[in-house]
């Protein structure tokens, strides 16, 4: 899940799986796999960015202690 910004400036968390392509129109004009549109204040390196960071986290292997 990716966390972003609607143009009123309200928080919403995105499932960053369903995304399926991100356009600037010039705002953010988020697409899901769902056909859901999601206008957004982050650019579209920005959701990009957070796309990339959310994959790394899950992709991470977690560390052994001892």
């Amino acid at each position: 899940m990716i966390e972003l910004t609607k143009l009123q400036n309200l928080k919403i968390v995105v499932n960053a799986e369903l995304i399926e392509f991100v356009e600037s129109t010039p705002d953010t004009l988020i697409t899901t796999t769902t056909g859901k549109k999601l206008m957004v204040k982050e650019t579209v390196e920005e959701v990009i960015e957070a796309v990339i960071a959310y994959k790394r986290r899950c992709l991470t292997l977690p560390q052994k202690s001892g």
